[in-house]
């Protein structure tokens, strides 16, 4: 999970086209409420490992996040088919995560 977040990262219409599991990952490499959540996410994502995970730095003016109506980062866009599901801002709890991804995902892959 070492991924650093893309700049300007994918337009609307390439998230819209997507398939199957994705994560859309609103945030900063210098925020360390995104940090904090690193963690959480990794240990949860080792599990999904058919859930794509697209991190994009986000700010003033970038039009995927105005999009999306971010707000806060981190915030996680839980996608399936290119359509949100489920949507986590500044998540603190590794359940809210893995429970978010089965939605996805379905049961996790352990």
């Amino acid at each position: 999970m070492n991924q650093g977040y893309e700049d300007p990262g994918p337009t609307l219409a390439e998230i819209e086209a997507l398939e199957g599991p994705v994560i859309l990952e609103f945030g900063a490499p210098w925020c360390s409420y995104c940090r904090a959540a690193q963690p959480l996410l990794a240990a949860e994502l080792a599990h999904h490992l058919r859930v794509r995970l697209i991190r994009v730095e986000d700010g003033r003016g970038r039009p995927l996040g105005r999009s999306f109506r971010v707000k806060l980062w981190p915030t996680f866009v839980f996608l399936n088919r290119g359509q949100e599901t489920v949507r986590l801002v500044r998540p603190t709890d590794q359940h809210e995560i893995a429970q978010a991804l089965t939605q996805i995902n379905g049961r996790d892959e352990r």
